[in-house]
This record gives structure tokens, C-alpha cells and sequence, in this order.
């Protein structure tokens, strides 16, 4: 009897609540997409904004262009412009790194360089050429330069010029003509 007096805990429906969220999940998805895929079908056939102006422009300029031999007025001839020269700019790096002792200092500094020109290839012919002789000349100028003379944008700008000018010094010397306009480092290591 006590049995028969309590409830039956049991009996009850299981899964309502989440098989009601389920198909209002499955409602919602389905009223998106549909929603989602109306708007992408009603709006399929427009041009983008920057496309729209175009055509407008395109319309504008025929109709103005039909308007003016209309009008038999005189026709605009487009002045021919030269060609200004354009000049390719030739690089050149040298193999191997430069190293050597900084003056008045223990401290090295290790270097790789690279050169441009805006002259033809016989310039980089010739560097290719003397590239031992070159080496030298660029090591004797390194060596002279104390480590304050090598620091900073400043410092590594002057190293740039006095090799672009020992550079050119041994070009010309050697060939009638330097050519060189710019050193650059790939590479700089200061130990």
C-alpha cells in the first residue's frame, strides 16, 4: 500500500524539452537560409557600386561624344609624348663578406657589399673583372674608419661613400671609367 501512494517518478515523458528546442533550432535554420538564399537571388542581378559608376561614366561619354559630332565642332588630337628614358639599375654583391680590424679598436667589423649601377653591363663586367683588386682597395678604406666612424646611419653612410669612391678610383684607373653609383651592405657586423 505505501507503494501504490507514491507517484511513479518514472512515468514521466522524457526528451520534451530538447526535442522542442531541436525543432525550433531546425525552424530558425531553416527561415535563415531561406531568408538568406531570397536575398541572394533578388540581389544577384545588380552591379556593384564602383561597377554602376563605370557604366554610368561609359553612358555619360558616349552620349557626349555623340552630342559633340553632333555639333561638327573641332576634334581634340591627343599630343604624342616621348618616351623619357628609363634606366634599369644593375646590381652586384660581392661573394664573400669583408672582414677586418677597425682602427685604433680590437673590434672587427665583417661586411658584406653590394654595388649599382644605372650604366650598361660593362660596368658590372668590370667590377666582376677586378673584384680582387677591388677587395683590396675596399678593405685598406674599411680599416681606416674607427668604430665611432662606422655607427649609426651616418657612420655607415660615409663607410658607403669613401668605397664608392675607392671603387670608382680603381675602375677608372684600370678601365677609363668607375660607373659605380651606390654601395650598399647587406650584411654588417660589428664584433
Amino acid at each position: 500500500m505505501a507503494d501504490a501512494a507514491l507517484p511513479n517518478l518514472d512515468a514521466r515523458p522524457k526528451g520534451g524539452f530538447l526535442k522542442k528546442m531541436l525543432v525550433w533550432l531546425l525552424l530558425a535554420l531553416v527561415l535563415g537560409g531561406g531568408g538568406f538564399g531570397a536575398g541572394f537571388y533578388l540581389s544577384g542581378g545588380r552591379l556593384s557600386p564602383s561597377q554602376e559608376v563605370l557604366r554610368l561614366i561609359e553612358m555619360e561619354t558616349a552620349a557626349a561624344d555623340a552630342a559633340g559630332e553632333a555639333e561638327a565642332g573641332p576634334k581634340r588630337i591627343p599630343k604624342e609624348m616621348p618616351e623619357a628614358p628609363v634606366f634599369e639599375t644593375r646590381y652586384h654583391e660581392f661573394p664573400e663578406p669583408l672582414t677586418t680590424n677597425l682602427k685604433g679598436s680590437r673590434r672587427f667589423l665583417q661586411i658584406g657589399v653590394g654595388v649599382s649601377t644605372q650604366y650598361d653591363e660593362s660596368v658590372i663586367a668590370h667590377v666582376e673583372t677586378h673584384a680582387m683588386a677591388l677587395r683590396s682597395d675596399m678593405l685598406a678604406v674599411i680599416s681606416g674608419f674607427a668604430e665611432e666612424d662606422v655607427e649609426g646611419t651616418a657612420g655607415r653612410e660615409a663607410l658607403a661613400l669613401a668605397l664608392k669612391n675607392a671603387i670608382n678610383a680603381r675602375l677608372e684607373a684600370l678601365e677609363g671609367f668607375g660607373g659605380i653609383e651606390g654601395v650598399f651592405f647587406p650584411s654588417f657586423v660589428l664584433q
